[in-house]
């Protein structure tokens, strides 16, 4: 059932390339943009090792890798901004691990291309486990499958300023309503600004999407992480004492408002872990992923870790 059990990223090192273990050396290598191109959609994801890629000789590689940097307009997670279009990876808690997810599948657009960088490897843990969103699919059961044929209906409140979770201000990346209004209207996104200067947006979504180069159908969408369920029992228990369901910071259905039964949940979670190879990080370590193709999540760590990441249409 399970397509290319082995598959793992591909390695891209000196010796393999016969590039010098240096950025320059890398960059020289990353100069043939359309095998660049060609082995990212057929492999699905490229680590980069043994180059030594210091932080300070970090943009010409990610000229190359990643060209068109995005903003992460519209994203979900606690992150800081630290360069161009550059950010940390999410700075959730490092006991916590982060299930499988696509960047921004719940958005009207996504990167197309994600790119991390290892500035600070961490004591223990911390690898960055990816999937194959096709495995990932195969790997649920057809039952789950066809309950999300119909899509689903994400519900994000935003508040104003204070409150729990993030502000529309972060979010958008903006203090104007008019150009948060003009980025939702883009999206067929509904919303609603409430009396407390909060936003209520909802939009509905697929639950799998298509490569637009292989045409491979892939699972795409964050149910898992938007589900009250998958908060983990003590902390959804503790959040449904103090408010319903659709006053949270992000809440999740099947497109016609119908719940999403908490075990399908725990489904697309484990299966998504299950089918997942770790990628272990050492300082200066790339790792390039298909954003469609391939989902990417985070293990537990300890000791301080900071991975970098950038992202491309």
């Amino acid at each position: 059932m399970h397509n290319n059990p082995m598959w793992a990223p591909f390695e891209v090192t000196p010796e393999e390339t016969g590039a010098t273990a240096d950025a320059p050396g890398l960059v020289a290598y990353l100069e043939d943009k359309e095998r660049l191109d060609a082995t990212l959609v057929e492999q699905k994801a490229l680590t980069f090792r043994g180059f030594g890629i210091e932080t300070s000789e970090l943009d010409p590689v990610m000229d190359a890798l990643v060209p068109n940097r995005l903003a992460y307009v519209h994203g979900n997670s606690p992150r800081t901004k630290v360069g161009q279009n550059v950010y940390t990876s999410t700075e959730y808690p490092p006991q916590y691990t982060i299930s499988m997810h696509n960047e921004m599948s719940y958005a009207h657009q996504w990167p197309a291309r994600l790119l991390f960088y290892c500035e600070r490897a961490p004591l223990s843990g911390g690898a960055t486990p990816v999937v194959d969103g096709v495995r990932w699919l195969a790997a649920l059961d057809p039952e789950v499958r066809e309950a999300f044929a119909g899509g689903v209906r994400y519900t994000q409140n935003l508040h104003g300023g204070m409150g729990l979770g993030r502000s529309w201000q972060q979010t958008f990346e903006t203090e104007d309503r008019s150009e948060v209004e003009r980025f939702l209207e883009k999206g067929q996104s509904e919303w609603e600004w409430r009396p407390d200067g909060g936003l209520r947006v909802s939009q509905i979504r697929h639950s799998t999407a298509r490569h637009p180069v292989t045409g491979a159908e892939v699972w795409f969408n964050q149910a898992d992480q938007w589900h009250a369920s998958g908060l983990g029992d003590q902390t959804a228990a503790a959040l449904a004492q103090i408010m319903p369901e659709e006053e949270m910071p992000q809440s999740v259905t099947f497109a016609d408002g119908t719940p999403i039964p908490a075990e399908y949940i725990a489904q697309i979670q484990e299966r998504g872990l299950a089918s997942a190879v770790d990628v272990d990080w050492r300082a200066g370590d790339l790792l390039l992923i298909d954003n469609v193709l391939v989902g990417h999540g985070r293990r537990p760590f300890e000791g301080p870790r900071r991975v970098l990441v950038a992202m491309s249409d």
